[in-house]
């Protein structure tokens, strides 16, 4: 199916939608709080944002997946940079496969101890954290094959559930890291792999924080049915007495929560969302303070972490007052972060493009540009990968009317927006 074909399927959904509800173009386009320029748009074919869709399942009742059309996918035209860029991790996570397992390599290393391992995982775990992606991609290719190596080379029970916890680990930093810069088939293989491991190892814990990793992945491919389904039925697998748990049970399940609650907003299943904001509350409340913990789960989460989420569903419905009026209170406030500690970097930028899009929404560019300008400082590789830090500039640049600024000129160039 062309293009062109699946842009007409999206719109007959739409459209089919829009007449069963009994609304005319206008009257969709007010409900969604969308132009009905746009409306038409879509319905004559054109490409709307994810968020438009929303908007407009909202309008018409649905889920967001029932507007989706479902034909083939456009030609890849140029992945040439990625398919380099990443040829090292490919190798290693996807080495060929014969009707033997591979022979090692004359003169290569013998297995690594798994502490040294960990290690280096942890390692490239922290320069992930700062932001800093190229020496991530230079390290993981060795950490995946010396994990691999010593699952290779350990046959007593005690010993693989050791290496399997370990290659666990680094599958699980290496699928972050791929769904961090969107190359999700191997995202999805590497974290696959890292939730098999950790089962195989008897480590519920790990397994469940890929569970974590993975439902993100489906977020990010818009697959918000599925999302919903895995981190729910994980969630009340392992739903904790929480008087009695260890905190890192309690913040693993809150981020499972945390899950539910986004997909089930962006398919416009509000209810279903509420609750899961619910319960991702009582956990936050009963940790009281953002937990981490890098060693036996991958997750931060705490109270300023669920209050940041629930703010991210105000932006989703396009509130953007409601976004501005609790970004910067209670719990997300300076002295409010000070007693409960800080979230996950990624996590709070990921709050300030929500800041920045409000700002933008209500014609506040300049403070939309307060906002992008301090992501750049802090996380400039990180916004380079955020679809939505680019849908902002656009519409900054689409709304200038004045010669642009230097830092307007310098953003777009560094988000890669051209015209």
């Amino acid at each position: 199916m062309s293009s062109d074909a699946m842009s007409s399927e999206l719109a007959d959904n739409v459209r089919n939608h829009r007449r069963r509800a009994g609304f005319s173009q206008e009257r969709l386009a007010e409900a969604a709080r969308v132009s009905p320029a746009l409306v038409r748009k879509v319905e004559q074919g054109g490409t709307p944002r994810v968020e438009t869709l929303y908007a407009l399942a909202r309008a018409l009742g649905v889920t967001t997946s029932a507007l989706f059309a479902t034909g083939a996918p456009e030609p890849v035209r140029d992945d040439g940079p990625n398919h380099l860029r990443l040829m090292e991790i490919r190798r290693a996570l996807m080495p060929p496969v014969g009707l033997k397992e591979a022979v090692a390599a004359a003169g290569e290393s013998p297995p690594s101890p798994a502490q040294v391992i960990r290690r280096e995982i942890a390692d490239a775990h922290a320069l992930y954290q700062t932001d800093r992606y190229d020496s991530v991609a230079k390290r993981l290719p060795g950490i995946t094959r010396a994990a691999e190596t010593a699952v290779s080379a350990h046959d007593g029970d005690e010993e693989r559930r050791r290496a399997l916890d370990v290659r666990a680990q680094a599958f699980l930093l290496t699928g972050k890291y791929l769904t961090q810069v969107r190359q999700y088939d191997l995202a999805y293989y590497a974290l696959s792999q890292a939730i098999r491991d950790a089962r195989e190892a008897g480590h519920t814990l790990t397994a469940a924080t890929g569970v974590v990793g993975l439902s993100w992945l489906l977020l990010r491919q818009d697959r918000f049915d599925e999302c919903e389904s895995l981190a729910g039925a994980t969630a009340d697998e392992m739903e904790p007495r929480v008087s009695t748990a260890a905190p890192g049970q309690i913040a693993v399940w809150g981020e499972l929560s945390l899950r539910v609650a986004s997909a089930a907003m962006r398919d416009n299943r509000p209810d279903t969302a509420r609750e899961a904001r619910r319960m991702a509350s009582t956990a936050a409340s009963a940790l009281g303070v953002e937990h981490t913990d890098f060693g036996s789960h991958w997750t931060t989460f705490g109270p300023v972490t669920a209050e940041m989420k629930a703010v991210e569903d105000l932006s989703l419905i396009g509130d953007a007052h409601g976004v501005l009026r609790r970004s910067d209170d209670g719990v997300l406030s300076r002295k409010g972060m000070k007693a409960a500690g800080k979230p996950s970097s990624n996590n709070w930028d990921r709050h300030r493009l929500d800041v920045a899009r409000a700002h933008v929404m209500l014609g506040s560019h300049h403070d939309a540009m307060h906002e992008l300008n301090a992501l750049r400082r802090t996380s400039p590789e990180w916004v380079r990968h955020q679809a939505m830090a680019r849908y902002v500039m656009a519409d900054v640049l689409h709304h200038r009317k004045r010669t642009l600024t230097k830092d307007m000129r310098e953003m777009a160039a560094h988000l890669g927006i051209t015209g």
